[in-house]
């Protein structure tokens, strides 16, 4: 199951691609939507289970909100990385444009996405309901994956077909990630510790990424009525499976 409905980010992934070839007038009502149904997976489904199953408490503090703090801090980290490193090939290089750092940032959306397949499958560990919920916010998120995984390819001065072959990749690796659950079980636990990491970084691609990018151009109404209705959705979703 949580390889089949890994195959939704696949074409989530490709359609974000897609799209970078074809923006329209419409791409933020989608990543307002995205940054709802994230929003709303973490806090609603991705902490209450995590807390739960992961039990201990460290120094007085529950270890999944220790990780899931920790995976917010680890998604910032990983971004500050990458733009130190691009500022550090811009010094030499006229207009930042080298090939290599548009690979580089693509090479990460495609980690980033193999992870979310793994998030998948552990999801189905847990249950149907919360793998459905994980699934659903990783789906929606990853048409932003797949148009920034062309777009940083593109824009850095590759070919098009190494865009294609990175966007591909990025496609791929939530079905890769999603297999390999197949072969072990995660020990409860650890699933309630990963799936507080998992939400803390989600949370902060929805928080610094989606979001931001969502009103960067169209500060709307109707940008924060999607988000708002995200929201709402994984409430009814939740509310259903539970």
């Amino acid at each position: 199951m949580a390889v089949l409905v890994a195959l939704g980010a696949f074409l989530m992934t490709l359609a974000g691609g897609w799209s970078a070839h074809r923006v329209t007038d419409r791409r933020h009502l989608v990543l307002g939507l995205a940054g709802g149904l994230m929003l709303g997976v973490v806090g609603l489904e991705l902490l209450p289970e995590s807390l739960e199953a992961a039990g201990a408490e460290v120094h007085g503090v529950p270890a999944a909100l220790l990780l899931f703090v920790g995976g917010f801090l680890l998604a910032h980290l990983v971004e500050r990385l990458l733009a130190h490193r691009q500022a550090a090939h811009g010094a030499g290089e006229g207009n930042g444009r080298t090939p290599e750092m548009g690979l580089t940032a693509a090479a990460a959306m495609v980690g980033h996405s193999a992870m979310d397949g793994v998030a998948i499958g552990a999801a189905f560990q847990v249950g149907g309901g919360m793998g459905a919920a994980v699934a659903v916010a990783v789906i929606a998120h990853d048409f932003a994956d797949g148009f920034n995984t062309y777009t940083l390819t593109r824009v850095y001065g590759n070919a098009r077909r190494r865009a294609l072959a990175m966007l591909f990749a990025a496609a791929a690796a939530p079905v890769a990630g999603a297999a390999s659950t197949l072969f072990f079980t995660i020990p409860e636990p650890l699933l309630g510790g990963y799936l507080g990491l998992f939400g803390g970084a989600l949370l902060y691609i929805a928080a610094a990424e989606i979001l931001p990018e969502a009103h960067h151009e169209h500060p709307a109404r109707s940008t924060l009525l999607c988000t708002v209705a995200g929201v709402l959705f994984i409430w009814l979703v939740v509310g259903a499976v539970h």
